[in-house]
């Protein structure tokens, strides 16, 4: 049973093997010359009068994080609208299930302020 797995094992150490022959070949081989002017961000040509490393508010990675959960939890609609006939009622209530816990936190959200941009 193992000695079906052999193949899969050598191609993976071929695979890690190249993997760091290139790495090490990229900091061995690649310039690496560093200077001031080099390592001013560059935004069309604009010459920074600010560091290029501001603080970010808290609530913009909130809502990016409740834009991606939501996203995901979107991806699961499809599957389900495309077996619906096949799930019959067990899939219906199933899936207004999901979506009152959707709409649950999402309320929750809202009146936490979760989603305004002051």
């Amino acid at each position: 049973m193992l000695e079906s797995y052999v193949p899969l094992l050598i191609f993976v150490l071929i695979v890690l093997g190249l993997l760091g022959a290139l790495v090490t070949l990229s900091f061995v081989l690649g310039p690496s010359k560093p200077y001031k002017a080099k390592l001013n961000p560059y935004e069309s040509g604009i010459v920074p009068d600010t560091p290029a490393h501001r603080r970010m508010s808290v609530r913009f990675y909130l809502t990016a994080m409740l834009f991606i959960i939501f996203d995901v939890e979107a991806v699961f609609f499809y599957p389900w609208a495309v077996l619906l006939r096949q799930l019959k009622w067990f899939g219906l209530i199933e899936m207004l299930v999901f979506m009152g816990i959707l709409l649950v936190a999402l309320a929750h959200i809202w009146r936490k302020g979760g989603l305004e941009w002051d």
